[in-house]
């Protein structure tokens, strides 16, 4: 007999339906796996044996059975299949109507004696079980929280496999999993107050915030650098249901176990030796990398020069189309990577290049050489550079700076005017040349002081686009309709070198 059930495959970070194929016939006794399963899935066979003979199931192993996943150009991998497989395996055999399979979900691993349990990526394969109007899904009971974030969806958590196949029969439907109202609980964002001094990186974070605008900050050793960079998830807006939707399925893909949709902002500060793949995501079977779990947040590059070349020059794509295309032989996938870099480094190899009590011991070839590691493409991708100086002793003892929930409004307040003018999904660093001129009216002071600047700093045709947009912020910032000279003047000094 042949029997149909339904599961998913999470690819890179959306879903894909799976139907398994599970056909049983008189022949040599062989079990053959079929539709690009990888070795954990090769090796369900010994988990679906157990766990059928230790639920009491007098399933006859000696006959030909073939199990094929379908489409078989998708490769498949982790041990998400085992309870959908076995079930199919259960309804090829007589047990369980086949009927009763073509409206439900079957997910989860399977133990020895018959236990279920929780695997990765339940969010994609929830969102798409929606898209193709599946009623109905059988989730472990330790992924029902993340399996009932999706409306519209009746989730059936499962213990064992014995519930699953009664589910399966409509024997018994316990009551469905809710959509759980459960929010994660607040990761404690630090206060902007904490941060004394530093009024030039203050308002470059304000900017950035209100902008979308990518971040690099150059200073010695214990200047702020990193302390500035941890506050700004705090001041940006709070994600939208769309996008908290959409962040929590990333980090699902990825294989972090939810019970909550993710309402703050991403933060992300990747280590320096992280390999190109880690950072922009890929792998043979590819996942999502640290660019794609800050999308709608922010990524943090701490000691950027220390980046390998090779991961640095990758992220130039992301940074300027806002997603990732990894190329594989069998498929061309494409993650989501929208975020804001904040970077931070050092001027020189020792650090105190600039510093006004510490001499430099660094020789001019090598400042050269350690600031080189950072090519010119990618320092033009990003719109604000700010000295960061070491504090005085008055600024240390002084009182604390501008707390986050003011800055917070400010911003809030920036970003609203940039939806009222017809910006509802797109921050101010993100408009497209046509956008840009649309909304960006600029005074003939300002246009000769644009003029001046690309003739005598020979800014490039991003780099004057990239001005004309945190101009538009500066302005947006202010309440102003239009961009004056004084908007594009405090734009400029931002754009620089690191030194």
């Amino acid at each position: 007999m042949l029997a149909t059930s339904l599961t998913a495959a999470v690819f890179g970070v959306d879903a894909h339906l799976v139907r398994v194929e599970a056909d049983t016939a008189n022949g040599f006794p062989k079990f053959t796996m079929l539709g690009l399963p990888d070795c954990a899935i090769k090796e369900s066979e010994g988990r679906i044996r157990a766990a059928l003979r230790n639920c009491g199931y007098d399933f006859k192993w000696d006959r030909r059975i073939t199990v094929n996943m379908a489409p078989a150009n998708l490769r498949k991998a982790g041990s998400s299949y085992d309870l959908a497989t076995a079930v199919g395996l259960l309804a090829a055999d007589g047990s369980v109507p086949q009927a009763a399979l073509t409206g439900v979900l079957l997910v989860g691993e399977l133990a020895l004696d018959g236990t279920v349990r929780p695997v990765s990526g339940l969010l994609p394969m929830m969102l798409m079980a929606r898209r193709h109007a599946i009623p109905a899904a059988v989730v472990p009971e330790a992924n029902a929280g993340e399996a009932a974030i999706v409306s519209g969806l009746r989730v059936y958590p499962v213990r064992t496999l014995p519930e699953a196949v009664a589910i399966a029969c409509a024997e018994t439907r316990p009551e469905p999993a809710r959509p759980g109202d459960r929010v994660r609980a607040p990761s404690g964002v630090p206060d902007l107050a904490e941060v004394r001094g530093q009024p030039l990186a203050r308002r470059a974070l304000e900017i950035a915030a209100a902008g979308g605008h990518n971040l690099l900050l150059s200073g010695p050793p214990g200047a702020g650098k990193t302390l500035l960079a941890r506050r700004l998830p705090g001041i940006l807006p709070p994600l939208s249901e769309a996008e908290a939707l959409e962040t929590t399925a990333i980090h699902s893909a990825w294989g972090l176990r939810l019970d909550a949709l993710i309402r703050e902002r991403p933060f992300r500060a990747p280590h320096h030796s992280s390999s190109d793949a880690a950072l922009v995501g890929g792998g043979a079977i590819p996942r999502p990398g640290e660019v794609s779990l800050a999308h709608n947040g922010v990524l943090f590059l701490d000691e950027l020069p220390e980046f390998p070349r090779r991961s640095l020059e990758a992220l130039r794509q992301p940074l300027e189309e806002r997603f990732v295309t990894v190329a594989r032989v069998r498929a061309t996938l494409r993650l989501p990577a929208r975020f804001q870099l904040v970077a931070a480094m050092n001027p020189c190899p020792c650090g105190a290049r600039g510093d006004r009590i510490r001499p430099c011991s660094c020789t001019p070839a090598a400042v050269h050489r350690y600031q080189g590691r950072i090519s010119g493409p990618l320092l033009d991708r990003i719109d604000l550079h700010v000295r960061v100086l070491p504090l005085t002793y008055a600024e240390i003892a002084g009182s604390p700076g501008e707390a986050t929930a003011a800055v917070a409004g400010r911003v809030a307040a920036a970003r609203q005017r940039q939806v009222l003018r017809g910006q509802p999904d797109t921050t101010n660093a993100d408009l497209e040349p046509a956008s840009l001129a649309r909304v960006t009216s600029i005074d003939q002071e300002g246009r000769a002081l644009l003029q001046r600047a690309v003739d005598r700093l020979g800014l490039t045709g991003r780099a004057h686009d990239r001005l004309l947009r945190v101009g538009r912020t500066i302005a947006d910032l202010e309440g102003s309709q239009a961009v004056r000279a004084a908007h594009l003047a405090e734009a400029l000094q931002f754009r620089g070198t690191p030194d």
